[in-house]
Formats: C-alpha cells, sequence, structure tokens
C-alpha cells in the first residue's frame, strides 16, 4: 500500500546513544517533524493554528523498535495510514533506512484537537484529512 506521506531525514551523529544507535526517544521526533511537514502539506501550519486557539497535542505513543538506525543514515518516516476515533486522530507511521530498506520503527501516535485549551471536535482537521480517513 502507499503510503499517505513521507518525509527524507538524515540521523545526526549527536542523536546516537554510546552505542551507536540512535536514541529511542529520537525516534518520536522524527515522527513528530513527519506529521508536521504532512500537516503543512495540507495548507494547515502549526504555529497558526496555534494562534488561532487550535492545537493538536498528542495523547498517546506506542513506537516499536525494529532495527536500529546509525550516525549518518538517510531514512524515509512515512505516514502509512491515518484513522478517526471519535475526538482523536491515529497516525500510523514508519522509518525505513534508505539503503537498504529495512524496516526500523513503526508507531501509531494518537492526537487529540485542543481548541482554546478544550477537547474538541477537530473539524480543521476532518476538512483537510477526509481523502485519507
Amino acid at each position: 500500500m502507499k503510503p499517505i506521506f513521507e518525509y527524507e531525514l538524515k540521523v545526526r551523529d549527536y542523536e546516537c546513544d554510546v552505542q551507536g544507535h540512535v536514541n529511542n526517544a529520537n525516534y518520536q521526533h522524527y515522527f513528530e517533524v513527519t506529521r508536521h511537514e504532512f500537516l503543512e502539506r495540507q495548507g494547515l501550519n502549526f504555529n497558526e493554528l496555534h494562534n488561532d486557539g487550535i492545537d493538536a497535542v498528542v495523547a498517546r505513543v506506542d513506537i516499536r523498535y525494529k532495527s536500529p538506525l546509525h550516525g549518518m543514515d538517510v531514512f524515509k518516516c512515512r505516514i502509512a495510514a491515518m484513522e478517526r476515533k471519535r475526538l482523536s486522530y491515529v497516525f500510523h507511521q514508519e522509518i525505513v533506512r534508505l539503503s537498504d530498506g529495512k524496516l526500523c520503527a513503526t508507531g501509531s501516535i494518537e492526537v487529540v484537537c485542543l481548541i482554546n485549551g478544550k477537547l474538541s471536535q477537530p473539524a480543521v482537521f476532518d476538512a483537510a484529512f477526509a481523502e485519507y480517513i
């Protein structure tokens, strides 16, 4: 199945731990960067949304580590699929190393919408993501 969105990134040496692997916390950063870039592609700017009182916030993260990334690896972070669950969106994401096509991590990230600080129906996101859910 073709991913909804892909974003290419490169591991920076300072993201690695003493074993030479990317530290686990950085995978969440990669997933977040990709979601922000996806929002931009949909015409939604994270900072502008915030200034309008609309905040997309992570409510839950589940990451499965498959094969470690190393310093200077180039990879694609993908949004493989999305689903709407009540007041949240779940982004199913994956990280694939380009040199060998190896799946390095998968993530399921649940995002909710706050409008002026209150959990709300994400109408702006419903419109932007209509073709994907």
